[in-house]
Parts: C-alpha cells; structure tokens; sequence
C-alpha cells in the first residue's frame, strides 16, 4: 500500500470523509487523494514524493507559484512579531488603502478570514441596508457555505447533491431559510426581467460569480450583466460581485474591470492573501457605513485582518502589480488551452476549451457552456478517465468537472509542453 492510501485511511478515522473540504475526497472521480507534502512554483510533491506539475494552486490563490520567496520573506518577518492581536495594525490600514485602489468600486472595505465570511457578511448587510429578505443567486454558483446560499449551489455540492428546484443543497439547512433564496439559470435575460417585474420591492441583492468558477469556467453574456445592474439599480436592490475567485485572479482589477460594471458590493479572498486565510468584502461607503460599529449590521472576527495574512496579501498585491504580470499570465493560460485542444483535436475527441486572465476551463463537449444545465450535458465519463491519465502523467487537475483550473506565473513554456505532451498521451487512452 503506498503512502497516499496509508494515509487516506488514517485521516477517515479521525476526520469525516478523511478530508477537510468535500471536493478534495476525489469521490467523483474516483481514487486515492494525493496527501501533499511540499510545494514550490508551478509544482507538489505527494507523500511519496511524486511530482505533479500543480492547475488548481490551492484553487485560485497561489497566483505567483507556491512559496514564491518574497512572499515567504514578508511572511517569516510578519511572523516574527506574533500571529494575532485582535487589535489593529497599520498593516491592516495599507492593505484596505491598495483594494480600494486597485477597485474603484469599493470605498470601504472589511477584512475577514474567507470566502464563505465575505458572501455570508455581504448578503447580510445588503439585507440590512434594504430592510428586505429575498436574495436571488445562479445556478451552479457557489457562494461558500452560509446556509441561505446552500440551493442549487455549485463547487463540491455539484458532485455530492442532488438538488430539486429551491431544495436546500445540504443536509442541516431549513426549508424555511432558504424560502428568501430564489434561484435562475446563469446568463438567462429573461428570468431575471420576471422576477424582478414581479417582487422587485422585495429584493435585497443579487449575488453573482461574474465569471462562474464552480460549475467549471462559464462566461456571463454582456446582455446578462446588463440586465441585471440596470435591474438592481432600478429597484433599489444590492448587486453583489462574489469575486472571491476572479478578484486579482482574472485582471488587477477584478472581473468588473473587464466588464464594465460597478457592483455596489464585492467579496473577495482567495488572491488578496497570498494562500494564507484572508478575505474581504467592501463597496459603496454608504452601505459599509451601516456595519458595526458604525451602523446595526453586526459583523466580527477575531482573526479578520490578521497581520501574518495581511503580509502575505500585500507583497502577493505588490508582485501581481509589476508590468506586464496579467499578459504574461493570460497568454500563457491560452497557450496552454490551445495546445490541449489541439492534443484533443488530434485524437478526434470533443472538446472546448476557455480561459480568462489565470483562470481556465474545458469541457468534453462540441462547444463551451454557457449554463449550469449544459455543464451537466458534457461527457463527464471522459473527464474521469482524463483525469486519472492526467494524474498518472503527473499533471494534478481538478477532481471534479464542475471546477475551474488555474495557472501561475511560475508555469513557464518549459511546463505547458509538458502538459500538453501528458495531454496527447492522456486523450489517446479515452
């Protein structure tokens, strides 16, 4: 039995599932998750020091490659100086000051320590700026874990739910919480324009993945954005942008700076720490200004704005900053997508590929979705089997087909050849 499998049977004894997070479990692809024991630039080594060249880079944040040496120097001096104060720091300050910067859209921002605190704390204080209760959410997005986004939800819940229309997505989440959560099909025009003519008063916000990362890589249509800012606007509901995946992940500026839409909030994470626990949501001063201590909307952490983690986001923020970062990212991902739908094309198998900045999708399929429903109409059997070909290559991609791949600045020409020669190999075996 190798160490991996030692291991994976370890861990279930003490922790459900023998993993801290679902998708990590390899259910839907079946095997033995890799136990991961270091990691540096575009690479991982598994418990028994096998080499994979890493495209999901802690899902999103390890946007300079793994222990880039900077980032680790800002880390080990933030560290020498203690972990947590519960306090507030200076660092905190230019942190909040390089957001705002870098976003126009926020003018206050709140840091917390993730994803699901961002969304969770966002939808909150649009609910409590409105003075109403129903949030509409797509399907197939994935907000985190809050209850009231826990319906038709995206991410791991994809391969573990079985969801029925406004069924909660997870066991422990009442009927009665997600009653105010109403779910529409990603990039459909015309089921937000209904719902809007028909309780438009009653709607506190609209939370979107501007770029959906959980259901795999699905691109929003400009009149689906459209529709959905000039509604909010005229009915006085919040727009959220959850860019938690997308914030400094796709642009410097986020998805919005790509497309042209100011939300009224944004959640971020994921980049904005450099891997370590960090997320944040902000937006107009107007609706941060109703958040305690300022206003009745209560929101805390002792660990938000940790100074190890603010460390780590701020030299993270200063490298993706330098000339010419995003454009070396960005063609390196299509050069990769390419050469993987050429590798495809030449075994004559379907296949559709779609990136955005360091950020990519493909899908065994004629074309590239544009829905949750045509997510779930590719060849899901096919991504199995080029999964575990992949792996056997030594090339770690998602375990799921419902999740979006990631490059860095680390995977180099010298890397991306060999993926797409691990590719032709793999797609000769389907």
């Amino acid at each position: 039995m190798g160490q991996n499998e030692v291991l994976f049977e370890r861990a279930q004894k003490t922790i459900p599932g023998g993993v801290n997070s679902p998708v990590r479990a390899f259910r839907q692809v079946g095997g033995v998750p890799r136990f991961v024991s270091r990691a540096k630039g575009p690479y991982f080594w598994d418990a028994e020091d096998k080499r994979y060249i890493d495209l999901i880079m802690s899902w999103g944040p390890m946007i300079v490659g793994h222990a880039h040496p900077e980032v680790v120097e800002a880390v080990q001096r933030a560290a020498e100086t203690s972990f947590s104060y519960g306090a507030p720091t200076k660092g905190e300050i230019e942190l909040a000051e390089r957001i705002c910067e870098l976003m126009p859209s926020i003018e206050q921002v709140r840091m917390v320590s993730s994803g699901t605190e961002a969304t969770m704390s966002a939808l909150r204080l649009a609910r409590g700026y409105t003075g109403r209760d129903l949030i509409i959410k797509f399907e197939g997005c994935y907000h985190g874990h809050a209850d009231s986004l826990l319906v038709k939800a995206g991410s791991g819940l994809l391969t573990f739910a079985d969801s029925t229309q406004n069924a909660p997505s997870s066991g422990g989440v009442p009927q009665d919480v997600v009653k105010h959560t109403l779910v529409l099909p990603y990039n459909d025009v015309a089921a937000i324009e209904e719902v809007f003519q028909r309780q438009g008063d009653q709607i506190a916000a609209v939370i979107i993945e501007p770029i959906a990362g959980n259901m795999n890589l699905i691109q929003p249509s400009p009149e689906f954005l459209s529709a959905i800012r000039h509604l909010t606007s005229k009915h006085g509901s919040v727009l959220i942008y959850d860019e938690v995946m997308t914030g400094f992940r796709v642009a410097l500026g986020g998805a919005q700076s790509l497309q042209g839409i100011t939300p009224d909030l944004t959640c971020l994470g994921k980049v904005m720490g450099g891997g370590m626990p960090m997320a944040a949501f902000g937006g107009k001063k107007d609706i941060m200004s109703k958040l305690a201590p300022l206003g009745n909307v209560y929101q805390a952490g002792t660990l938000s704005g940790n100074p190890v983690a603010v460390a780590s986001g701020l030299k993270t923020l200063e490298i993706v900053s330098r000339p010419g970062f995003y454009e070396c990212l960005s063609g390196q991902t299509e050069k990769l997508m390419a050469g993987l739908k050429q590798a495809a094309d030449e075994a004559k198998i379907p296949f559709a590929v779609d990136s955005v900045g360091g950020m990519f999708g493909f899908y065994f399929a004629d074309q590239v979705p544009t829905s949750f429903e045509a997510v779930t109409q590719t060849n899901i059997e096919a991504f199995k089997k080029f999964f575990h070909a992949m792996l056997d290559e030594g090339v770690y991609l998602a375990p799921s087909a419902y999740e979006a791949g990631f490059t860095s600045i680390a995977h180099d020409n010298e890397v991306l050849n060999v993926i797409i020669a691990a590719a032709g190999t793999s797609f000769k075996k389907l």
